[in-house]
C-alpha cells in the first residue's frame, strides 16, 4: 500500500472540510478525487502531500507514519518521495526550463551535475529537450505544463499529486497531459492522485473518488 488515511479530519475555525476520510492507494495506482467546489478535494490532497495536517487521524506514506515527524524530517520527506503539479505551473520566469527543473533536486541536496543530468533526462523523456534552454515566456502552455511535470518527477518520487493539472490547458494539451501520466505511470510505476473537474480524465483514471461535505461518497 502506497498511501493509507485512516479517519482523516480537518477544521478551519468552526468549519469541518473533512470528516473522518478513510482510503487506500496501492503503489501504481492512478487515482482521481472529484467533487463539487467546497468538497475537500484540495484539502485532502494537501493533506496526502504533508503541506498541511489533519487535526485528526492518521497518513502512512510508503510506510511511514508522516505524523512521527518532525517539520525538518517532514520537508525532507516531501522532497524526497512526494512531486506536486498544479493547475498554473508556477515556473519562476527568470530560470530556464532546465533549471526550474533542477530547483527540486538541488533542494534535496543533489550536486549541481547530477541534477543537470537528471534534468535532461526527465525533459527528454517528456519530450522537451529543445526546449531545455528556454524560458517559461518562451514556452507554449502545454511545454511549461510538461516542464512542471518533469520538476515533479526529477527527484524520482513515489507518489505524484496533481491538483487540476489540466484546468488551464486547451483541448489539445489536455489530452496529452493526460496520455502522459498513464505513460508516466507505465514507465515508472509511479502512484498518481489527481484532484480533478475533468470528467473525461476521471473516466481513464484506475479508481474514482467521490468527495462531498468532506466525505467519500461510497455510492457514487
Amino acid at each position: 500500500m502506497m498511501i493509507e488515511l485512516t479517519d482523516i479530519t480537518k477544521s478551519f475555525g468552526s468549519l469541518q472540510v473533512l470528516r473522518g476520510i478513510s482510503l487506500n492507494i496501492d503503489k501504481g495506482e492512478v487515482v482521481s478525487i472529484v467533487g463539487p467546489s467546497g468538497a475537500g478535494k484540495t484539502t485532502l490532497l494537501q493533506i496526502m502531500g504533508t503541506l498541511d495536517r489533519p487535526d485528526g487521524g492518521q497518513l502512512m506514506i510508503d510506510g511511514t507514519d508522516v505524523a512521527r515527524l518532525k517539520e525538518r524530517g517532514l520537508s525532507a520527506f516531501r522532497n524526497r518521495h512526494i512531486g506536486f503539479v498544479f493547475q498554473f505551473h508556477q515556473l519562476l520566469p527568470e530560470f530556464t526550463a532546465q533549471e526550474n527543473v533542477m530547483i527540486p533536486a538541488l533542494i534535496a541536496g543533489i550536486g549541481r551535475k547530477e541534477a543537470q543530468e537528471r534534468a535532461a533526462q526527465v525533459l527528454a523523456l517528456l519530450g522537451l529537450t529543445s526546449r531545455a534552454a528556454h524560458k517559461p515566456a518562451e514556452l507554449s502552455g502545454g511545454e511549461k505544463q510538461r516542464v512542471a511535470v518533469a520538476r515533479a518527477l526529477i527527484n524520482r518520487p513515489a507518489v505524484v499529486l496533481a491538483d487540476e493539472p489540466s484546468g488551464s490547458l486547451d483541448t489539445q494539451n489536455k489530452m496529452e497531459l493526460h496520455r502522459l501520466f498513464f505513460d508516466l505511470r507505465d514507465r515508472l510505476g509511479q502512484t498518481f492522485v489527481i484532484v480533478t473537474h475533468d470528467e473525461e480524465l476521471a473516466r481513464l483514471t484506475d479508481r474514482t473518488i467521490h468527495l462531498k461535505d468532506g466525505q467519500i461518497c461510497p455510492n457514487a
